[in-house]
């Protein structure tokens, strides 16, 4: 396969594969950050992230912790 199609949080977006949620937190730029993963209505925990593979289809929701008062 030659490319993995997502829908990440409600948008269609393409990816060359291998891809694991790690990856995609450093193609998006969000590594590091204090966030959330659900992939396909499941919680992705933070140790999982390396070695989640996504696969072409895949729906995540990314939430972004936002600090603030």
């Amino acid at each position: 396969m030659s490319e993995i199609s997502l829908r990440i949080n409600g948008q269609p977006e393409v990816f060359a594969p291998p891809l694991t949620v790690a990856d995609l937190l450093v193609a998006k730029g969000l590594a590091g950050k204090r966030l959330a993963v659900e992939r396909n209505g499941d919680i992705v925990p933070r140790g999982q992230h390396a070695v989640t593979e996504l696969c072409d289809g895949d729906r995540l929701e990314i939430v972004v912790a936002v600090g603030g008062g």
